[in-house]
Formats: structure tokens, sequence, C-alpha cells
């Protein structure tokens, strides 16, 4: 069949659908680790190449789509809700306000996200621009995590070299592991990585690569970057600080619990969606982690997984269901990601992984199954380590 073949779009489809109820049923079946058949070229090849164009048009329709819902959502919030006539209404009206605001922001963090890979736009002076705005706004260092995010996508499922989510070994675990190695442990570390998760890896880099003094995505000094990048990092604080400022001023204007309804929540939410996203596209007990003896760039991107958000697919812009097509051509616009990811299953067979398990359920299966990686006992590829859970 080649880089593609001669399938019909009818035929990949089935193929494409074929594969998904496989997977759903052998989720947890081992990806391989062998060098894979196929070069990233064949699977280029196997991909239409309009896929691989950026349209500042259609990008930023996007934008204007997921802020207009947005708008709406601060119109219920700000007149709708308030005039509710039973105090129960509006006491109920709230969480879904806030639900559904914190999942389009998290959609605008994502186009956020695709502006730091120049998926955006031709002009990377125009992606910078919209992403440095639309992150600031989410208080997002903008370049700072461009800077972290593009090094993890260059070492993707390394020990030694990805920067985030890096698992540990047995022996390197904090001693209180064992003990949070149960239901209400769990719960309990499920939370706190929710709601603080995302703040702590930002300042304190809690979750990601070990490096040998305090690495601090809002520090220009910080060991993450090198001197030709302190200036960006300078430009990603003063962005944060620009939103910040808005929303001292809105405290004072409205009051602080007025800010906490209606920003506050849905950030918090849209940082538990960052969590949970970035967590479980790279943590599944059939997912290789390589040392640098056995790691290269193709085999780390392979070791990610597509997952089923449901709706959130879409308004999450497709980075939950198409997040192996993203590792291999990260330039890829998100809209063209769907197809592209149909077109390169055949050519990945058993190295694309999916797993249909409901997001909650498999976040869950992760916390409790992937707490540590070793390699197979008496294996013969000892560089090749699997997420486990025994103590």
């Amino acid at each position: 069949m080649g880089a593609g073949g001669r399938m019909t779009a009818k035929e990949r489809d089935d193929q494409a659908a074929a594969a998904h109820r496989q997977d759903e049923n052998h989720s947890l079946l081992r990806s391989p680790t062998e060098k894979p058949p196929f070069t990233l070229g064949q699977i280029k090849k196997a991909i239409p190449p309009h896929c691989f164009e950026r349209s500042v048009l259609r990008s930023s329709s996007y934008v204007v789509h997921d802020l207009a819902i947005s708008a709406a959502l601060l119109y219920v919030a700000l007149a709708v809700i308030p005039a509710l006539s039973q105090p129960l209404l509006r006491l109920a009206a709230w969480p879904f306000y806030w639900a559904a605001q914190g999942c389009v922001l998290t959609g605008i963090w994502v186009i956020a996200h695709e502006c730091g890979h120049h998926a955006f736009s031709d002009s990377s002076l125009l992606d910078d621009v919209v992403g440095l705005v639309l992150h600031s706004a989410l208080l997002v260092p903008y370049f700072s995590w461009k800077i972290s995010h593009r090094r993890h996508h260059s070492n993707t499922g390394s020990l030694d070299r990805d920067e985030v989510f890096v698992p540990k070994t047995k022996s390197a675990l904090p001693w209180y592991s064992k003990y949070l190695n149960n239901p209400p442990g769990r719960l309990l570390t499920m939370v706190v990585t929710l709601t603080l998760g995302w703040p702590l890896y930002l300042a304190f880099n809690v979750s990601g690569r070990p490096y040998p003094r305090l690495a601090c995505h809002y520090d220009p000094y910080s060991p993450i970057y090198s001197d030709r990048e302190r200036a960006q990092i300078f430009i990603s604080d003063t962005g944060v600080l620009a939103a910040s400022f808005a929303l001292y001023r809105l405290v004072g204007a409205f009051g602080f619990w007025w800010v906490v309804r209606v920003y506050g929540v849905p950030l918090l939410i849209v940082n538990g969606w960052l969590v949970t996203i970035t967590y479980l596209q790279h943590t599944h007990a059939a997912l290789p982690h390589y040392d640098s003896s056995e790691w290269d760039w193709l085999r780390g991107a392979l070791a990610t997984v597509d997952r089923d958000y449901g709706l959130l697919n879409r308004v999450f812009h497709h980075i939950t269901d198409t997040h192996v097509a993203h590792h291999l051509f990260s330039t890829m616009p998100h809209y063209h990601a769907m197809e592209a990811t149909k077109a390169i299953r055949p050519i990945l067979g058993e190295y694309y992984r999916f797993d249909g398990t409901p997001v909650f359920k498999a976040l869950w299966r992760e916390g409790k199954e992937c707490i540590y990686v070793e390699p197979d006992e008496g294996g013969a590829r000892k560089g090749v380590f699997w997420y486990r859970n025994e103590f």
C-alpha cells in the first residue's frame, strides 16, 4: 500500500473506524518499541498537501467564534443570572456558567498554543502577537511557555530530556508516594493536581524536567532559558503583569468576589483542563518511555495517545483526539488535523494509540496504574521503560 496507497476516502474512513474500535477494546495493549518500518517522510506523503496550509482568515474565524461565545456567556453572568427571581436558580446557574466559560476559554488557550507552534498563519510575527495577547489574558507567560513546550515536542518520551510530566523510576519517588497509592490518596492527589498543578508548574516547574536550581517560567534567568531567549521572557512577564493590572482595576471597580465569580473560577477550570489534557495525552500504561540509548524523535512522538473527549473534542479544537498528528506535525492547523489523522492511521498501524475510555475514568485509571516507570525484568531492551504501580 506504500505511503498512503490508492484507497478511496470511504475505504480509509472504514479502516480508521475499524482501527478505532479495535483500540477501544485493546487500549492497554502495549505499543511497539522497535524502530518503525516507516519514516516521517512516508507519513507526510499520506497526508493531503492542503492539510499543511495555514489560513489567517480561517484561523482568525475560530478566535472570533470563541470570543463571541465567551462574550455571550459573560453577558449571561452579568445580566441574566442576577435577574433570576429565585435565589436557588441563581445559585444553580453559576456552576453552569463556570463550566461553559472554562471550556470555551480552554479552546482559546489551545489557539494561543497553536500560535506558539507557528500553526496560526504564515507570519511568525502575527502568530506571536495573537498568542501573546490570548495567553496573557489567561495569565500564561506566552514566550516562556512556548520555549519550554517546544523542547517538550523535541524530546517527547525521553526520560532524560522531556520537559513536562516526566515519570520517575521507583527509586526516585518521594518517600510518601506509597502512602498515596490508595483511593483517598489518589483523590487528594487528583484534586491538588487539577487545581494547582498548572500554576505550580509555571512557578516552580513541579512535574517538569529536573534542573540544577529553581526553574521558573517567570524568571528571565531561569535555567530553562538561554541568554538569547531572556528578552522574550521579559515580554511574557509584561503581558501577564498587564493582565494582572487589568484584573486589579476590575477588583477596585466591582469587588474581589465579582472577579472571582466572573473570571477566577473559569480560569481555575481552564487550568484543570490543561493539566488533564497534558497528562492524559502522554500518560498511559501502554506507552513506553525511553532513556538516551533507545530514544529517537519519531518513537518519542509516537509515545502519545489520542483520546475521545466527546463534544469537548470540538470545543478544544481537536487537540485531544488528534494529538499524535500534532506531535508529528506541530505546525499543522487544528482544522486539518482530523483529516490528517485519518490519513496516517493506516501507515502507523500498531504504532498509533487511541484510547476511547471516558476521560475521568481514564484519569482515575492512569493515576492508579501509572505511578513510576521501570524496564521489564529480563527484557532485552533495558532502555525501554513502562509504567508500574507495585510497591
